[in-house]
């Protein structure tokens, strides 16, 4: 493995780090909205699904108690 000098590595760093293509504010902000939709959407969802699996279930259980 070779060695690397720290001021070598500390300018290969800065190179890469150039390389980078940052998003914009608007595509921040937009992704952010879009992941608080989804996860809402994601808590309908899946509380619905267990407000329909508890209805049944509290049917089926009714009928034999």
């Amino acid at each position: 493995m070779a060695t690397i000098n720290p001021v070598q590595f500390i300018q290969q760093v800065r190179a890469e780090v150039g390389k980078v293509v940052w998003p914009s504010r608007r595509e921040v902000l937009l992704t952010t909205v879009m992941v608080f939709i989804m996860a809402a959407l994601t808590a309908i969802f899946f509380a619905s699904v267990d407000m329909l699996i508890r209805l049944g279930l509290n049917g089926i259980l009714g009928m034999f108690g």
